[in-house]
């Protein structure tokens, strides 16, 4: 029997989404205790969640029974760290969740999704799940959003415009304006503000209650430490919120995730302070990258920083030869997980040549500058930049 032919046939070819691992698993793959890894891939909080959590979930005395399906204590927590009121929130296992909720919601098979890469995977992912279209609009060479791309693209089949901001991995917002004018043109509007508390609260989630095709996305992975326990929520017009919450699997969020964002919740200037430290360290790891002066490191609005390999200095300490360019990030990212050292590698048209790296500690940042200094790449490009002066 061949199961293959009973598979929806989209899906037998679609790519997997590539997610990063765990530090035990990495520790493995380096060979090298855990506590010497420096995790820099996954835009996670290296100062972790709040020391409520741990009390929260070991005093926690319902795990035998299921979680709130209505999430009301949730849902009134969030009203009061918002602002906004509860009957616009829904809470999913991770925003993931809630993108694959509203896709579930509007699309019928052949309908169109509009992405604009580079950027969050899982709105891809997604859609190819769904039996939707992905149309790729692709951004400026400034990341910058192609307003009138998007709108050329807009047919009848299109249902739903995803924008990340501040966009992962490039870092940067977009604008009200130019969320604005999305919105104006009838389609679902989801704009994943999953990195908002690190953006100088750059948002447009105020704006939901007046607008039936706004929805606006956020997750307590970043900020608050909880990317272990797959919890976030989004904005919805009440009507969708409704929708929602009938379609969602109805303990979607588990009791343990629950109960750690409640105790977040109530250790708020713990975890801003956690921010405001990982904020400061973003702008040093930026002028640190900078300093090196083979990379070019993007201004970021988020915990990460996207690196471009093929910057060139007037005086670069190592000579990037354009053949060898596409190759050169893969080795550094390679040889920087020997060293037990990891960030994100990508392998996409838009990002041939680039690096995201995560903002962690001061001593993360100390230790993967000081590799960088020290790679056999980069040391092997310098030796053959100097040896051609020489003959020269």
């Amino acid at each position: 029997m061949d199961i293959k032919k009973l598979i929806r046939p989209e899906l037998v070819i679609m790519k997997s989404y590539t997610p990063v691992e765990p530090t035990e698993v990495l520790s493995r793959r380096a060979d090298l205790p855990a506590g010497k890894i420096v995790k820099l891939d996954g835009n996670e909080n290296p100062y972790g969640c709040s020391p409520k959590v741990y009390q929260a979930l070991a005093t926690y005395p319902y795990y035998h029974n299921y979680p709130d399906p209505e999430q009301r204590e949730l849902r009134k927590a969030l009203e009061e760290y918002t602002g906004l009121g509860r009957q616009h929130v829904v809470c999913g296992m991770g925003s993931d969740d809630l993108i694959d909720l509203i896709l579930r919601l509007f699309l019928k098979p052949g309908d169109e999704v509009i992405n604009c890469p580079p950027t969050f995977g899982m709105y891809r992912f997604s859609t190819e799940i769904c039996g939707g279209r992905l149309v790729d609009v692709s951004r400026t060479e400034d990341f910058v959003l192609d307003m009138a791309g998007i709108k050329k693209a807009l047919t009848r089949k299109a249902k739903v415009i995803f924008v990340a901001s501040p966009n992962n991995p490039t870092g940067n917002t977009a604008t009200k304006k130019e969320i604005m004018e999305l919105v104006d043109t009838g389609k679902i509007v989801v704009v994943d503000e999953a990195y908002f508390e690190f953006s100088n609260n750059v948002t447009v989630a105020n704006l939901v209650p007046s607008y039936p095709n706004l929805m606006v996305l956020r997750t307590f992975s970043k900020w608050a430490g909880l990317a272990g326990l797959r919890i976030g929520y989004g904005f919805f017009p009440v009507e969708i919120a409704n929708y929602l919450m009938k379609i969602k699997l109805p303990y979607n969020a588990n009791a343990a995730a629950q109960a750690a964002v409640l105790a977040s919740l109530a250790d708020i200037e713990h975890l801003r302070a956690n921010v405001a430290r990982i904020v400061k360290e973003r702008e040093r790891l930026f002028g640190k990258l900078k300093e090196l002066g083979w990379l070019k490191p993007y201004p970021s609005q988020a915990n990460f920083i996207l690196c471009s390999l093929s910057y060139r200095p007037e005086h670069p300490p190592a000579v990037i030869a354009s053949e060898v360019k596409q190759s050169l990030a893969k080795e550094i990212w390679q040889q920087l997980r020997q060293k037990g050292i990891f960030v994100r590698y990508f392998d996409t048209l838009l990002l041939k040549d680039c690096l995201r790296i995560s903002v962690g500690r001061p001593e993360d940042t100390d230790a993967l500058v000081d590799a960088l200094k020290t790679l056999p790449v980069i040391a092997g490009e310098a030796k053959q930049s100097r040896d051609e002066r020489k003959a020269k």
